[in-house]
């Protein structure tokens, strides 16, 4: 993969793989409604689409690992959908299976994925890895605050869980985004040279990083007040963090593609 699209693959692949794995691989399923998994669902299916289709746009003709990551996002999105339908006509048992079987999926296309990196695929794996906690427990919590809207008896348990992933995420995405390096990289005419030839990018991700990371401290504060507009104020600032969130996976992807 390559250009534009291929960036966007990659940050909506790492977005739609942390979405799933934090909705099945907690304990969300015993805490939330399944309406929660109805919403976050449709999330995630919108962004697996749009990690297919950005994959097959930016494939690079011979590339095995752009091919079989097009391959994965599409069969990620198929799998979404097939969860999804199953919790609307309420089977959640089978729903949850399928949903299970996702989150493996979900890794694969990062493997996948991470083939198309410029460093060794192991070394792109980890960062494809950190920006999929990164983003996802993001999503996550941004989700989770709206819920709270709807289920106002819902305990403090889940949005205070995610907060603390979120805080260990900017930690492991910082490492990342250090261990893409700084400096220039190769100049293409798709990217603004600034990005490219005076390196700004990583440091753009890495600032963003830190505003994650004061937002991530701002979240932790609010969620102490004991009124229920403590997770509205939190909820406010996840949406802080999914801007910054997402411009710094966007910039440190700049650096990642072949």
């Amino acid at each position: 993969m390559s250009g534009p699209a291929g960036v966007t693959a990659l940050v909506l692949g790492e977005l739609a793989a942390g979405g799933v794995a934090l909705l099945f691989l907690t304990p969300l399923w015993r805490e939330v409604k399944p309406g929660f998994f109805k919403l976050t669902g449709c999330v995630v299916l919108v962004v697996a689409v749009g990690a297919w289709g950005s994959a097959g746009a930016g494939l690079v003709g011979g590339s095995q690992a752009g091919q079989w990551s097009e391959r994965l996002a599409g069969a990620l999105a198929v799998l979404t959908l097939v969860w999804v339908v199953l919790l609307f006509v309420r089977r959640p048992g089978p729903a949850r299976a399928v949903g299970v079987a996702s989150v493996p999926l979900s890794i694969a296309m990062l493997v996948a994925m991470a083939g198309t990196g410029d460093v060794s695929p192991v070394v792109s794996f980890l960062q494809l890895l950190a920006g999929a906690a990164f983003l996802g427990a993001v999503m996550d919590g941004l989700l989770l605050g709206h819920w709270y809207l709807t289920d106002r008896g819902l305990s403090r348990g889940p949005i205070n869980r995610s907060t603390s992933f979120l805080i260990v995420a900017v930690l492991l995405e910082g490492a990342a985004v250090v261990a893409g390096g700084f400096g220039p990289t190769r100049t293409t005419s798709t990217f603004n040279p600034l990005l490219t030839s005076a390196g700004l990018a990583s440091w753009i991700a890495l600032g963003m990083v830190g505003a994650t990371a004061l937002i991530a401290v701002l979240i932790r504060a609010a969620l102490k007040g004991p009124r229920a507009s403590a997770v509205q104020a939190a909820t406010g600032f996840f949406y802080l963090a999914v801007i910054t969130a997402l411009t710094a996976e966007f910039a440190a992807k700049v650096r990642f593609l072949r």
